[in-house]
């Protein structure tokens, strides 16, 4: 049954606390990840904005702290990507000039009581530019993406020591939007135990083995019907399945909202399977698998929250949603950026463009 949490219109989802941008010195927000503390238990945002990232401590999800800002390394942009490994955060960002990557140690956030703007620990600087950066938690490397360097393709980085990140190999056939990156536990006995990154890579998907940083190898790509910006993607838990987005499709083929669905059982052979449609018509920009349950960042139609069984037959349905840009449901950038679904409490973090950070309840 939908509901409204205030302005929001929702199903199945509840609204703990909304922190506008100017909350958090921001005036656009873009990317949101998150981190769990090891040591106190605590759960953050970190949250990405034109200027900066902030930090937001969501332990309590109904009272949420403020904690400071990583300004940004030169200029405002409006991307920037965030993501965590061993209590490290690595933030890149696109047009922002020689901006780098910043590494902020997130232990330094213990015991903060007032808000402050802090400074990295260290800057990367072997690119300036970059679109987005994926990290293998694994094996402790980073790929940046659409940088200056590479052709645009993978940039990897060693971070096995955080603080002191060293450049590792170039994966230069084209340029790559976005990736995930994993140790392979797939069907394919092939390519068992090896690195493996699948790209997406705005007119294919590609999937790549990294094992070897100095010379990774690209195993096969792959598109589907009615192709416009192939924008991000994600594997289900058993490496079989990549979903994936298009953020241009909505408006190229008057189509709905759709999530494309490859079969990944051969790496050196995707196939597509079929195009899940939503009852929305919103442009989809960024979604994670967790579980059996697919969360995705759809711009103006907020966090869609969908749940698959046998996607080999085509099982895939929306349950839940909440609408973070009430004001329109149309294909524009606006809205719902990016969702993050892995705190271990199971709070839901989502940053929108225009209306800041929402943490949400988990269905």
């Amino acid at each position: 049954m939908r509901a409204r949490a205030g302005d929001f219109a929702c199903q199945g989802i509840s609204l703990h606390k909304r922190v506008p941008l100017e909350s958090m010195g921001g005036t656009q927000g873009n990317d949101i990840w998150g981190w769990f503390d090891p040591q106190s238990g605590d759960e953050y945002a970190l949250v990405g904005l034109t200027n900066g990232t902030a930090f937001v401590n969501v332990t309590n999800p109904e009272n949420p702290v403020f904690l400071g800002r990583l300004p940004t390394a030169t200029v405002g942009a409006t991307w920037r990507d965030i993501k965590v490994y061993q209590n490290h955060a690595y933030v890149v960002a696109d047009g922002a000039g020689q901006h780098g990557m910043q590494v902020f140690d997130l232990t330094r956030l213990r015991g903060v009581t007032s808000a402050q703007n802090f400074a990295a620990d260290v800057v990367y600087g072997d690119f300036g530019s970059a679109h987005n950066i994926a990290i293998n938690e694994a094996t402790g490397f980073a790929y940046a993406v659409e940088t200056n360097t590479c052709g645009g393709g993978l940039h990897i980085i060693d971070i096995g020591i955080p603080i002191s990140p060293m450049f590792a190999g170039c994966h230069a056939t084209v340029a790559t939007h976005d990736t995930q990156c994993v140790v392979y536990q797939g069907p394919d006995p092939d390519h068992q135990s090896h690195e493996v990154c699948i790209s997406s890579n705005v007119n294919h998907v590609e999937v790549v083995d990294v094992t070897t940083k100095s010379a990774p190898v690209t195993l096969s790509t792959a598109v589907y019907p009615q192709l416009g910006f192939l924008h991000q993607g994600w594997l289900t838990e058993d490496h079989r399945y990549f979903l994936v987005g298009d953020e241009t499709d909505e408006v190229s083929f008057n189509v709905p909202t759709r999530t494309h669905v490859f079969d990944l059982s051969d790496l050196d052979a995707p196939q597509y399977v079929f195009a899940y449609e939503a009852p929305t018509r919103a442009i989809d920009h960024n979604l994670y698998v967790l579980g059996n349950r697919v969360f995705e960042a759809n711009y103006t139609s907020g966090l869609r929250v969908l749940q698959f069984g046998d996607l080999a037959n085509e099982e895939l349905q929306e349950i839940a949603f909440f609408d973070t840009f009430p004001a329109s449901d149309a294909a524009e950038f606006d809205g719902a950026w990016n969702v993050y679904p892995y705190l271990p409490s199971g709070t839901l973090i989502v940053n929108d463009v225009t209306n800041g950070l929402f943490i949400l309840s988990n269905p």
